[in-house]
């Protein structure tokens, strides 16, 4: 196994009295926790919108997707999920086809769940928080207690992809939810791959990353009510949770 590549940052400063070459620290001061820059990270990368060529239009597909409890469930569910307990295998696929540029596109789903063929679609793309960028972001950290984007439900991530709004659900072609809030995320792998368990929090953690798996990718997608439960998790009247555990790139 390689090494990680450390690169250390010095400044050269050169007396014009002595002639001398003095080399000193980098003092600059340390950077700020914010969605894309993450104080302590060994690798550093361009943002999408510094390549000439970058578009903005991502189109995406996800497969193996999982229910997370069920539409009927009393109240007291848990549809986080992270213990893996009360989810289950669908059928169906989630589409993506999006420009984040211009916070536009589609993002549908179409599932075959225990209680008949669910569709959710997203109506209209929508900032709730300035991380969010529009309603379309990409290439970011979110969630955590410090990634500077999103609630501390699932540990930080590289989220590729991300999506926010407002939209419906249908269940047997018979409307379901209407104007509800939409979330959908393609990250690192928060779900271990054959388990399914989010290990978070993880007591032992040593690594300043999040406590997420970046050889794999997964998408998490939601519809939830604008009232809240304080019997649920999250405290949701209504918090339909799916996540896919393979991404397709087109």
């Amino acid at each position: 196994m390689r090494a990680p590549l450390l690169l250390s940052v010095a400044v050269f400063t050169v007396s014009t009295l002595t002639g001398s070459v003095r080399l000193e620290a980098d003092r600059q001061a340390p950077a700020q926790n914010n969605p894309r820059q993450q104080p302590g990270a060994q690798v550093t990368m361009f943002a999408p919108e510094q390549h000439d060529l970058y578009d903005g239009h991502f189109i995406m597909s996800a497969n193996r997707i999982y229910m997370v409890g069920g539409l009927n469930d009393a109240p007291g569910w848990d549809h986080l999920g992270n213990d893996a307990t009360n989810v289950k295998l669908v059928g169906g696929t989630a589409e993506i086809d999006v420009d984040e540029m211009k916070n536009t596109g589609k993002f549908e789903a179409r599932l075959k769940i225990p209680e008949g063929d669910l569709v959710l679609a997203m109506d209209r793309f929508h900032e709730f928080n300035p991380c969010q960028n529009g309603g379309i972001a990409a290439f970011l950290h979110e969630h955590g207690t410090d990634s500077g984007c999103g609630d501390n439900n699932w540990p930080k991530a590289f989220g590729y992809l991300a999506g926010w709004g407002y939209g419906h659900a249908t269940l047997n072609a018979k409307p379901l939810y209407d104007n509800y809030e939409m979330h959908f995320m393609v990250t690192d792998g928060i779900r271990d791959r054959k388990t399914l368990k989010v290990a978070y929090p993880m007591p032992d953690k040593k690594l300043p990353a999040g406590e997420v798996n970046p050889a794999t990718q997964q998408i998490d997608f939601y519809i939830r009510s604008p009232q809240t439960n304080p019997k649920n998790k999250p405290n949701r009247e209504v918090f339909v949770h799916f996540f896919g555990m393979e991404i397709t790139w087109k």
